[in-house]
C-alpha cells in the first residue's frame, strides 16, 4: 500500500444489540490492525438490548478513544424484538427484522459520518481477520468490496447476503478463482464504502426496493413472494442504479461466531 493511501481517514461502524458477550474479542481484533490507529474512527449504536450492552460499550469508550481518532456511542432504541426460542431466520420476521437492521446502520451513519475517506461497516461478532484486511481491501481500489465472511475456514459461506446473478451464485461458489470478483448485493458482516457514495445518497433500504432491476431476486426467498431487496442486498442494488459495482474477495477469508 502506498503511504498516501494510508492517509485515508477510515470510520469503523457497527450498530450493536445484545453484545457483551462479544465486546472483548471485538476490541481485541481491531487491536490487531496493522493500518494506523490514529486514522481510524469508530462509531457505535446500541438498540434494545437487554444485557448491559450500551453501559459495557459506554465503559470501553475512554481505552478506544486513547487508541484511535475518535470513539462515539448512540442510543436509539426500535422496540422489535423476536419472540423468545425463534430463529431470527424465520420467514415471519424477515422483512421487519432486516427493516430495523437497515435503519439502524442508517441512524449511526448519520450521526457519526464526518470528514473520513472510507466506512468499514463490521458486524460485531465477527471474530477474527487479517490484522491487514484494511490495506487488502482499500488495496483493490474499488469503491464497495468486502472479504468473505465464514464461520471456519475453507467452509461454507457465513454471509449469503453477498451474491450475484441473482442470488444463484455465492462466495463460496467464487472460492478458489479470481482474488476480486463481481458482486450484484453485498453482506454487511465487513464491508467497505467510499465514504463520498454515502454522502451522495447510498444508504441500506429498510423497505423492498428495486423490483425493477433485473438484478434482484424474483421473488425474494425470504420475503414471502415480495420482489426486491432490502438492507446489505438493497444498498448494493441501489449502488447499480447509481453507477457503481460492488465486488467481493471470496478468497480472502474473515471468521464470523457461530450462531
Amino acid at each position: 500500500m502506498t503511504s498516501e493511501r494510508r492517509r485515508d481517514r477510515i470510520l469503523i461502524l457497527t450498530p450493536v444489540k445484545d453484545a457483551t458477550a462479544h465486546l472483548d474479542t471485538y476490541v481485541a481484533a481491531l487491536a490487531k490492525l496493522t493500518y494506523p490507529s490514529r486514522k481510524i474512527s469508530l462509531g457505535f449504536l446500541e438498540s434494545d438490548s437487554v444485557d448491559g450492552t450500551y453501559e459495557a460499550l459506554g465503559a470501553r469508550l475512554p481505552g478506544l478513544r486513547q487508541r484511535y481518532r475518535g470513539a462515539r456511542l448512540w442510543k436509539k432504541d426500535f422496540g422489535f424484538r423476536i419472540p423468545a426460542g425463534v430463529p431470527r431466520w424465520a420467514p415471519a420476521f424477515q422483512i421487519p427484522r432486516r427493516s430495523v437492521l437497515s435503519k439502524s446502520r442508517n441512524h449511526l451513519l448519520s450521526r457519526a459520518l464526518g470528514d473520513q475517506d472510507w466506512v468499514l461497516w463490521l458486524d460485531v461478532d465477527v471474530i477474527e481477520y487479517p490484522p491487514d484486511v484494511l490495506e487488502r481491501l482499500l488495496a483493490t481500489e474499488r469503491d464497495i468490496v468486502h472479504p468473505h465472511c465464514v464461520t471456519a475456514y475453507g467452509g461454507p459461506t457465513f454471509d449469503l447476503n453477498a451474491w450475484r446473478d441473482q442470488g444463484r451464485l455465492h462466495m463460496q461458489d467464487l472460492r478458489g478463482g479470481d482474488d476480486l470478483v463481481r458482486l450484484d448485493a453485498v453482506g454487511g458482516t465487513m464491508l467497505l464504502i467510499r465514504a463520498d457514495l454515502h454522502r451522495d445518497g447510498l444508504i441500506f433500504p429498510p423497505f423492498m426496493y428495486g423490483a425493477r432491476s433485473p438484478f434482484v431476486r424474483d421473488p425474494n426467498p425470504w420475503t414471502q413472494g415480495s420482489v426486491g431487496e432490502m438492507d446489505t442486498e438493497g444498498l448494493g442494488i441501489m449502488a447499480r442504479d447509481m453507477g457503481r459495482q460492488c465486488w467481493g474477495l471470496p478468497n480472502l477469508e474473515i471468521l464470523h461466531a457461530l450462531d
